[in-house]
């Protein structure tokens, strides 16, 4: 019921952002100082809510990436490369246990698509591997595990050739304990970055 409500504040608090989005889309020129020619270079905060069994354990994360977006079809398609490190944050006293889960610290590295649909608005998806940082404190018995990670956002003009980048995402990951099937990080996720235009 926490971890539902969580969600839905994460998604009500995007609607906002893609509602301002609206507000200030007047027209296809301010779409365009969006959407470059030239490669969008972004550095940005990333937070999350766990899902599934991870959410028992752990509580939220929080990490920060850069992400590099290169024009394939102007202004509307782009290939995307990601990197970043997030950190989820262990529940204290699992269940009255006086046991800590020990955060998770991640490395993820991604690449995918960036479509542009409608004035400001994207689709995206990407894909990659997450390399644990902390390997032995957890007992994982595998360095990394594949990631993938669809995603929904909008970009807010704020002049010239920059503008904030907000998007929702889904992250999920295979195992990383190839013995334990509850070993797979997965997560609803918030970034807001600032980007700008090389060109």
């Amino acid at each position: 019921m926490k971890s539902t409500f969580k969600i839905s504040a994460l998604v009500l608090a995007f609607a906002g952002f893609a509602l301002g989005a609206k507000a200030q889309t007047t027209s296809t020129s301010t779409s365009k100082s969006t959407t470059s020619n030239g490669v969008i270079l972004s550095v940005g905060v990333d937070a999350g809510i766990p899902t599934g069994k991870l959410n028992d354990t752990y509580d939220w994360n929080l990490g920060g990436s850069v992400q590099a977006d290169i024009p394939v079809i102007q202004h509307q398609l782009f290939v995307t490369v990601n990197a970043g490190y997030n950190n989820i944050f262990g529940k204290k006293n699992i269940d009255g246990s006086g046991l800590d889960a020990t955060n998770i610290q991640l490395l993820p590295v991604k690449a995918g698509l960036k479509f542009f649909p409608v004035n400001n608005f994207y689709i995206q998806g990407d894909a990659g591997a997450a390399f644990s940082l902390n390997k032995s404190d957890l007992g994982f018995d595998n360095s990394a595990a594949f990631i993938y990670a669809p995603q929904i956002g909008v970009q807010f003009p704020l002049g010239g050739k920059s503008f904030i980048d907000a998007g929702v995402r889904y992250e999920g990951s295979t195992k990383f304990n190839s013995n334990v099937d509850n070993s797979k990080v997965n997560f609803v996720g918030l970034r807001v970055a600032y980007a700008f235009a090389t060109k």
